[in-house]
């Protein structure tokens, strides 16, 4: 089969089988585009089925020769690695050509956080005489206190809030369910501004979605990012932010606080504890506070 129609089967079953998001789906097709154009340009193959190591290694160099970054080479060589193996997985190969070949060495990009007092400053900029300040003022303490994406803020219900038990339910990648915990503060500005959001237009097919737009549909992604620069500009904070520096700060926050790093992972809802261990180089000076007063030599 050619290109288009293993690449279009290969996007249904990322979809169905693998429930990934329609985001992630995009860039996955768009990185295996390029080996698709490369394969067809410099070799003249149309069938993915034809593709040797020898020929992935050159795409790859082609990569790198272009000044592509190594986390892109690192990704887009995942992207293909999944792709060839729903090849053998469906019996259009025989044998990986992937196999053997290895993603280039990066370091860990630590990623950036904001202080307590810092995240306290950017909610508290909020404009409340705006129309709908409340709203962003729920949001941005949902964000950071339940540590949720911004896929997951958007797309949050108000089916999903179980205040009496004190916990919300997020539907994270792949449609995976847990239960993250509340706090008190995040229950009552909710509350506020679900009493103020009765008062205005709602989309039907937007009923049950928590956070609504001034036309009652959901907010998008660009949305929040923009109303979290603009209120990170009001309270002077000159950091490079986004929705998910709330989640880095409050992964950071718990650990620093005593959490275990298990539990940051449940919150978190990370499929490999390795994602979740990123966080525990974040806080240096708890760490050596920590061995001052426990370690045996300490007084020495």
């Amino acid at each position: 089969m050619g290109w288009d129609k293993e690449l279009k089967d290969y996007r249904y079953y990322l979809k169905l089988e693998k429930k990934l998001s329609d985001n992630t789906v995009r860039a996955y097709l768009h990185d295996l585009s390029q080996i698709a154009d490369y394969m067809e340009r410099e070799f003249s193959i149309a069938e993915p089925e034809l593709v040797t190591a020898g020929q992935i290694e050159m795409f790859l160099s082609h990569l790198y020769d272009t000044g592509v970054e190594k986390a892109t080479q690192a990704r887009v060589l995942s992207g293909i690695k999944s792709f060839f193996n729903y090849l053998m997985l469906n019996d259009r190969i025989e044998a990986l050509p992937t196999e053997f070949i290895d993603a280039p060495k990066i370091g860990r990009k630590l990623p950036d956080v904001l202080s307590f007092d810092e995240v306290n400053a950017i909610i508290g900029s909020v404009d409340l005489s705006n129309r709908f300040g409340h709203r962003n003022k729920a949001m941005l303490e949902t964000l950071y206190s339940c540590g949720l994406r911004v896929s997951e803020l958007v797309t949050l219900r108000i089916s999903d809030l179980f205040f009496k038990d004190g916990f919300i339910r997020v539907i994270g990648k792949g449609d995976k369910q847990r239960l993250v915990p509340v706090s008190s503060t995040a229950v009552r500005l909710i509350e506020y501004y679900l009493d103020q959001r009765a008062s205005l237009p709602v989309d039907e097919h937007h009923a049950d979605t928590l956070f609504l737009n001034n036309k009652g549909k959901g907010l998008t992604r660009v949305m929040v990012f923009h109303i979290i620069r603009e209120c990170a500009k009001a309270a002077g904070i000159t950091k490079k932010i986004s929705p998910h520096t709330f989640r880095h700060s409050f992964a950071t926050h718990l650990l620093a606080g005593g959490a275990s790093i298990r539990q940051v992972q449940e919150m978190l809802g990370h499929e490999s504890i390795l994602t979740t261990e990123i966080y525990t180089h974040l806080d240096r000076e708890s760490l050596r506070g920590s061995i001052e007063h426990h370690h045996p030599l300490s007084d020495y």
